[in-house]
């Protein structure tokens, strides 16, 4: 029983600093991306601040999904139905 309790803990706080990461990351990003728009306008009239905003912006939304277990394609129901068609293979 109490080595369940550990492993419960132990998921947590990895779950817990996954999240804590994820609004490091937010926060840089709410710095950053207004500094470099700002750069933008002040230096030129090409807008290319909006590559690092897409960009990083995206691998943020896969770090807020990924820190809040958000998986539309492979969510914990299709990990079941895969475990279960891998342990009803035979020749597995």
């Amino acid at each position: 029983m109490e080595n369940s309790t550990e492993l419960r803990y132990a998921k947590a706080k990895e779950r817990v600093e996954c999240i804590k990461s994820f609004y490091y990351n937010l926060t840089a990003y709410l710095i950053v991306i207004p500094l470099l728009g700002y750069l933008n306008y002040r230096t030129t009239t090409f807008p290319w601040i909006i590559f690092p905003a897409v960009g990083w912006g995206l691998g943020l939304l896969g770090h807020g999904m990924s820190a809040y277990g958000f998986n539309p394609l492979f969510g914990k129901e299709w990990e079941e139905r895969k475990i279960q068609e891998f342990m009803n293979d035979k020749e597995f």
